[in-house]
């Protein structure tokens, strides 16, 4: 009996040494896509002690902006230069921009050089986002994929928990620089081995960059971003400065779409080519995916997480480690949804399944966290968060599968790109929607309950801290503490219908059988063809 065409391939590929190679390279995306998504959480449990010793109070929330800001512009940039030039010099230059950032942000003498090396971190950390994940497209088959794509999402999960964690032990430890000098060895193993085992087809040598399109979305974006993390907490939203930067934003975003109508069709290098091209919203499967990863993991994920700590620690009185470590059934859920379904669609070619039952979890997991109160166990609680980790868990990666699985590997790192941009952006501005309904609920809540009774530097909602509030008087504390309840759990519920709209999108998104050969979507551009000892890998397990 003959042994199968695809026996004989992989037999030539252990003999290769294939096999190995690659897992090296997995490796290392994974390491570098664990350095980008951490770095965007580990300096938030560490800020009062650096802004403490580096005398910038002041410019304290640039220090988390300035990453944000950078990896978001980057993040289309690389994915279609990608596309366009080819995958492995960019991720090798965002690694060695993202070390050369750490170095720069752990020697800081002061917040200015802080603040630019954090801009250089996130240069490189969008970068390493996004082409870690087209890379995978350009070695791996939709189908077998799927196995791959698993763990990233849970990488970005447990970066959400794990960043703080590390932020707050390096700090009460061996000091603040080294959440920062502790990307220098993992990112220079990573740097080597990509730069030995990573071989990628190589495409077009020359091509005309879109500086006007790259200048007008990065006007759109730091204005939306500026917005969002200063509107209601560093101005008020009637300030003229957001106004301004509001209609900036509105202006730039409207020029930047119209900019990028022209050259609709891949391949033409001749002319510019558009940062984001419109012929990626002729998909419906990318137009759906896109707003349904918005809706349920831009809020689901970073719109929720981030505000459920503050909740932990305010009305349970948990210590801030311990309100990360609560955290963690998020990503046991993740663990627990995400393997599974992987295997089965790796089984199958299908993928629809999972975003609708995902997107299910999550609305039910928001309506749960809405009916906590302040005598709500905290195993109830963890349980709560273990169902928003397993609906994440669906819909993350296979999401970002569909999109892949309908352009063809010449368009993948372009429609990945835009994919997470506009996710990125939508958690953004749900996290500042969030804040700001939160806010305003608050200050009601407080003023209700307490009146003029409440004096000192805690009339400011903006000075409330755990360690004040336990410092409190019995009464006053325990009206402070209900307030809280009252002012976060509601606004879990406002998110619902958001939640059910992304059901209803789910179940509109259509579904194309995940393909077993390199990039089989639309045929609008030729893929080139991958070296043959890496264009298919072994499966996992």
């Amino acid at each position: 009996m003959h042994d199968s065409p695809q026996a004989v391939e992989a037999e030539d590929q252990e003999s290769s040494g294939a096999p190995p190679r690659f897992g090296l390279v997995f490796a290392a995306l994974m390491a570098a896509m664990l350095l980008a998504s951490l770095d965007q959480t580990i300096v938030s449990t560490a800020l009062p002690t650096i802004v403490g010793e580096l005398h910038g109070v002041r410019h304290m929330a640039w220090v988390t902006t300035a990453y944000i800001l950078a990896a978001t512009v980057a993040m289309p940039v690389y994915g279609r230069l990608g596309d366009l030039i080819g995958r492995k010099a960019l991720f090798l230059g965002g690694i060695g921009a993202f070390l050369a950032g750490s170095v720069i942000a752990g020697a800081a003498p002061d917040m200015t050089v802080l603040i630019v090396g954090r801009g250089i971190q996130g240069l490189g950390g969008g970068g390493l986002m996004i082409t870690s994940q087209a890379i995978i497209a350009d070695l791996v088959p939709p189908r077998r994929r799927a196995r791959y794509m698993a763990p990233i999402g849970a990488v970005f999960g447990l970066s959400c928990v794990a960043g703080p964690l590390l932020g707050g032990w390096f700090t009460d430890g061996i000091g603040w620089r080294w959440a920062f000098w502790i990307n220098l060895p993992v990112g220079a193993v990573a740097l080597a081995v990509s730069a030995f085992a990573l071989r990628l087809p190589r495409r077009a040598t020359r091509i005309a960059f879109d500086y006007r399109g790259f200048v007008l979305m990065a006007a759109a974006v730091t204005c939306t971003v500026l917005v969002a993390d200063w509107g209601g907490t560093d101005y008020a939203w009637s300030d003229p400065l957001i106004l301004a930067m509001v209609a900036g934003g509105l202006l730039a975003w409207l020029l930047f779409f119209l900019s990028q109508r022209r050259d609709a069709a891949p391949g033409h290098r001749r002319v510019a080519q558009p940062v984001i091209p419109l012929w990626l919203f002729r998909s419906r499967i990318f137009v759906i995916a896109t707003l349904t990863g918005l809706l349920v993991v831009g809020i689901g994920m970073f719109a929720i997480v981030g505000y459920l700590p503050t909740y932990l620690q305010m009305v349970y009185g948990v210590s801030a480690t311990d309100s990360g470590l609560l955290l963690l059934p998020m990503v046991a859920g993740m663990f627990f949804t995400a393997g599974p379904s992987a295997r089965m669609m790796s089984t199958t070619g299908r993928y629809k399944t999972f975003p609708i039952v995902g997107t299910a979890l999550v609305g039910v997991a928001a309506a749960l966290m809405s009916t906590m109160d302040t005598a709500t166990s905290l195993v109830l609680v963890c349980g709560y968060v273990f169902v928003l980790g397993a609906g994440l868990g669906l819909v993350m990666q296979p999401l970002v599968l569909a999109v892949q699985n309908d352009f063809p590997v010449s368009e993948v790192g372009t429609a990945t790109a835009a994919n997470n941009f506009f996710r990125e952006i939508g958690a953004t501005l749900a996290t500042a929607a969030v804040g700001a309904v939160f806010t305003h609920r608050l200050t009601d809540r407080l003023a209700e309950r307490l009146g003029g009774g409440f004096t000192g530097a805690a009339d400011d909602t903006d000075s409330l801290t755990p360690a004040l509030v336990r410092s409190l008087p019995g009464k006053v504390q325990d009206a402070v503490v209900l307030a809280y309840q009252q002012a976060l759990t509601p606004v879990f519920r406002y998110l619902v219908p958001v939640f059910a709209l992304g059901l209803v999108l789910a179940f509109a998104l259509p579904e194309r059988k995940l393909s077993d050969g390199a990039g089989d979507g639309t045929d609008r551009d030729p893929a080139p063809v991958p070296d043959r000892t890496v264009a298919t890998v072994p499966p996992l397990g």
